[in-house]
């Protein structure tokens, strides 16, 4: 559906104003389907992010900081998450034995699990809702937003 007619607005100041709602609102309308999905396994989009990012590295461990670096949503607490990941038991902290200021996080058995079901169905979703776009239409919109985040 046009933009125009999800958001009841008609006119726009001009192009780029009209492209800056679209990716505002694109973006709230993507999070809001990996949010229905996530709650499934009662996981926020952050939580999930950060599982993802440990799941990647595994079997390394991850820092505070390199979570905060690699995070999506830049604004996010990346210790507060941890800490409810860790309460869920999907996350477990240790102290690094040469910096004991350091504290490694590492994704569990039951993390593990849990980020590879919900990545299946998640990867499933999103596949449904861009497979309206070509490869090479995908290509160019990935193209385009990099280019506009310069």
């Amino acid at each position: 559906m046009r933009l125009e007619e999800e958001i009841k607005q008609s006119k726009f100041k001009d192009e780029h104003h009209k492209l800056g709602v679209n990716v505002i609102y694109s973006a709230s309308w993507m999070s809001s389907m990996h949010m229905h999905v996530l709650k499934k396994f009662n996981l926020s989009v952050q939580q999930f992010n950060i599982l993802r990012i440990l799941r990647g590295r595994h079997p390394e461990p991850a820092t505070v900081k390199l979570l905060t670096e690699r995070m999506i949503d830049k604004m996010s607490n990346a210790s507060r998450l941890v800490e409810k990941l860790k309460q869920k038991g999907l996350v477990e902290r240790t102290s690094c034995p040469e910096d004991r200021r350091r504290v490694d996080i590492a994704i569990t058995e039951k993390g593990t699990k849990i980020i590879e079901q919900a990545s299946k169905i998640l990867e499933g979703e999103i596949e449904n809702t861009l497979s309206v776009l070509t490869k090479k239409e995908a290509k160019q919109l990935n193209d385009l937003l990099d280019k506009m985040r310069g």
